[in-house]
């Protein structure tokens, strides 16, 4: 049985939810925080199972935390946003995915699991930007559980954090609409999406829509935002040359200046009798990167041990511009107006 008392705690820190509409009679809503969709009826939850239907009034989760940590924005990971720097990281509850492989699952799957689940800590918008302030972050990120489904929290947040100067990001599963894009783009900066495959069938398996997802990255790019793609990479799961190249080629299709991550997979969750990735493995993905034509492709959780993976090179003339060790920056070249210093090349992202 899922756990009541953290029901009724989750459903008491809501408001009523602005990405939604009327949807026929009775009462009935239909959310647009994600690719879902759901029409709720009074009384009933969505797929998330965070945003509910309270007689005819759509109510989203608000005003609490369940994480608050200061992290290195590679962790994120973005690379070409603020290299070096701190970003402020919060996250909340619910998911509207169910990934077996899921590194988060306590706070992505409460209410669905009754293993699951992590009280939450009422905060104000006020204080999570202060708290960004104290710990010396640059930047605000939405992260932990799939920020779409709590998108009005996120934002108020984020309204605060760039009235302070602050950088503001998703990091999601991209099972966004287009509705929920528009809504995010006046206070959001950076997006980074998790291309967890390109079979439809495999989304299907997680509880989402491919066609939904690779329609995320074409709208992201297409209203501005800057983009940042990871494919956590599990061994016969999507780790064949097809499916990899597939993947490597959708991206640089859009733009050939979108980074690619390519992460290291180890057992979790409910897929603990797969093994972790190899160092071949991603170092194969990564090159398949290079030959669909992206400019930069990027080696995960395996920190040290291909440096030349984790290093950003100018497109233009190669120059090595950063290098990193896992999430820490050793070296940085790029000119304050985000130039290749050997030159002169605009180097994609977001600087500062």
């Amino acid at each position: 049985m899922v756990q009541p008392n953290l029901a009724e705690i989750m459903d008491q820190l809501t408001v009523a939810g602005e990405l939604c509409e009327p949807a026929g009679e009775g009462g009935r809503v239909r959310c647009l925080a994600c690719a879902h969709r759901c029409v709720i009826a009074p009384g009933r939850r969505g797929i998330c199972q965070v945003r509910f239907n309270a007689d005819g009034q759509l109510r989203v989760p608000f005003g609490y935390v369940v994480g608050l940590n200061p992290d290195p924005i590679e962790k994120k990971p973005f690379y070409h946003v603020l290299p070096g720097t701190t970003a402020l990281t919060f996250g909340m509850l619910g998911c509207d995915f169910h990934c077996a492989f899921c590194q988060n699952w306590l706070t992505t799957q409460a209410l669905r699991d009754e293993a699951a689940g992590t009280p939450p800590r009422p905060i104000s918008a006020e204080q999570v930007v202060a708290t960004a302030r104290r710990t010396g972050s640059r930047a605000v990120i939405s992260s932990y559980n799939e920020p779409l489904i709590t998108a009005e929290w996120a934002a108020a947040i984020f309204r605060r954090a760039r009235e302070a100067g602050l950088v503001t990001g998703f990091v999601s599963n991209g099972h966004a609409t287009p509705e929920v894009l528009d809504y995010l783009r006046p206070v959001t900066d950076c997006y980074k999406v998790d291309l967890k495959s390109m079979r439809a069938e495999t989304y299907r398996q997680l509880g989402g829509q491919l066609k939904a997802v690779l329609a995320t990255i074409e709208g992201l790019h297409a209203r501005g935002f800057w983009i940042e793609t990871v494919t956590l990479v599990i061994p016969g799961f999507n780790d064949s040359d097809a499916e990899l190249s597939e993947a490597a080629r959708f991206i640089a299709g859009v733009s050939p200046a979108i980074p690619w991550h390519v992460t290291a997979f180890h057992p979790d969750y409910r897929m603990q009798t797969v093994g972790p990735t190899s160092a071949s493995t991603l170092l194969r993905a990564a090159r398949l990167g290079r030959e669909a034509g992206l400019h930069f492709v990027y080696v995960g959780n395996l920190p040290g041990r291909m440096p030349e993976w984790e290093t950003t090179r100018c497109p233009a003339c190669g120059a090595v511009l950063v290098t990193r060790t896992g999430f820490w920056v050793d070296t940085y070249r790029i000119t304050p107006e985000g130039r290749c210093p050997d030159c002169g090349a605009q180097v994609p992202g977001r600087w500062g």
